[in-house]
């Protein structure tokens, strides 16, 4: 099997953030690859990494970087593959991690996703890949649907409990 995403992250310490995304790729069956690199202590690595992902068969990379959180610019740099930034919460409750991603000059986007959101970074790489993979697009399409009847379902529960004063 031949990864068509890889997962990076800082170190070792952010896999409680990261494993979110391996979960949700593992689910929808697309294969992945993790590994950790460091922007600051691995610089020769990142930047090997970053611009032989295309060659290796990469579609999307998702960088997590808490603090300085320089990983997913670095690589941004080093690539024109897209790279989806995921800041996690460290020090200053991970908005040092979420400004650093989100402000990169002109010419080395990085998409960002919520502090933490390492599943979420997973599903926009899932949408990407499906733009040109119908396998992946409907999977995703169930997903969403299913992300709807989980909400059908919380109603209809909701409708249950019962209160003096609750009217419906």
């Amino acid at each position: 099997m031949t990864p068509i995403v890889s997962i990076i992250m800082g170190s070792t310490s952010d896999l409680p953030v990261m494993e979110k995304a391996c979960k949700f790729l593992n689910d929808m069956q697309i294969p992945f690859e993790v590994n950790a690199l460091s922007a600051h202590r691995t610089p020769e690595a990142v930047e090997t990494f970053a611009k032989g992902a295309r060659e290796r068969g990469i579609q999307v990379i998702i960088a997590g970087a808490g603090m300085s959180a320089a990983l997913p610019g670095v690589v941004a740099a080093n690539t024109t593959l897209p790279v989806i930034g995921v800041p996690i919460k460290g020090m200053l409750d991970g908005l040092d991690a979420l400004l650093s991603i989100v402000q990169m000059p002109p010419g080395i986007p990085v998409a960002t996703v919520g502090i933490n959101g390492a599943m979420n970074a997973a599903i926009l790489a899932a949408e990407m890949i499906a733009l040109c993979n119908e396998e992946v697009a409907e999977k995703m399409r169930n997903y969403k649907a299913g992300l709807g009847a989980k909400i059908e379902k919380a109603n209809q529960e909701l409708s249950e409990v019962k209160y003096e004063y609750k009217t419906n």
